[in-house]
C-alpha cells in the first residue's frame, strides 16, 4: 500500500517518524510519503518549504521506503488533498491511504471533495485520546457511508508536536540532525 502522510512538519518530530512506524505495524506499507503542505497557502508561522523540505529528508535519510512529495509547495493555491493524493497515487499501482489524526476525522466531511476522497482512499485514523471514533463515523451519515475505507489505528499515543517544539524548543522532541539544522539556520527563535 503507498501512504501518504501530510501535515506542515513545522518543524518534524519523533512523532512524525513514529506515525510511519506505527503504520507500518497495521498495513504492508510499500511506500511511505510525506507530504508537507505550502507555505503560501498555510499559516505565516511555518518555516519556509526549502526548510521544511530539508528537515524531513534528514529525519528520514536512514528509509528506503520513505519518500517526500514537494507536489503542493510548487501549487500557487491549496487544491485540496483529494487532488494531491490523485496526483501522488498516479505513480503508484498499489492501492493509496492517507493517514489523519482522530482530531481531523470530524471535519473530513468539509474538506474539498470529501466525498470522492473518502469513496477513493483509504483513510488511517491514529487514535491519540482513546476516542469512540466508530461513534463519530456511525453519527455522521458522510462519513458512515464510507466507513469500509477507514482503518483506526487504536493506540497512537504520542504526546509530542511541532507546537511543542517551538514553545520548549527541547531537542529531545526531535532528532538530532534536525535540531541542529533549526539551529545552524535560526530557526523557531526561542522566546
Amino acid at each position: 500500500m503507498h501512504i501518504i502522510y501530510g501535515g506542515a512538519f513545522n518543524p518534524p518530530t519523533k512523532a512524525h517518524l513514529e506515525v510511519y512506524h506505527k503504520v507500518k505495524e497495521v498495513v504492508s506499507v510499500d511506500t511511505f510519503t510525506y507530504l508537507p503542505v505550502s507555505s503560501a497557502y498555510t499559516k505565516s508561522e511555518l518555516a519556509s518549504n526549502y526548510h521544511r523540505l530539508n528537515m524531513l529528508k534528514l529525519m528520514t535519510e536512514n528509509f528506503d521506503d520513505i519518500k517526500i512529495s514537494d507536489i503542493e509547495m510548487h501549487d500557487s493555491f491549496f487544491l485540496g488533498t483529494y487532488q494531491s493524493l490523485i496526483r501522488l497515487s498516479d505513480h503508484h499501482s498499489e492501492p493509496t491511504a492517507f493517514v489523519v489524526g482522530a482530531d481531523n476525522l470530524p471535519n473530513l466531511p468539509k474538506w474539498k471533495f470529501a466525498e470522492s476522497l473518502l469513496s477513493e482512499f483509504k483513510i488511517i485514523v491514529l487514535n491519540r485520546d482513546n476516542k469512540n471514533l466508530a461513534s463519530i463515523i456511525e453519527k455522521d451519515p458522510i462519513l458512515n457511508k464510507h466507513k469500509k475505507n477507514f482503518i483506526i489505528v487504536q493506540d497512537f499515543n504520542q504526546a509530542v508536536s511541532s507546537t511543542a517544539f517551538r514553545e520548549s524548543f527541547d531537542a529531545s522532541l526531535l532528532n538530532q540532525k534536525v535540531y541542529q539544522y533549526i539551529v545552524d539556520n535560526e530557526l523557531y527563535k526561542e522566546s
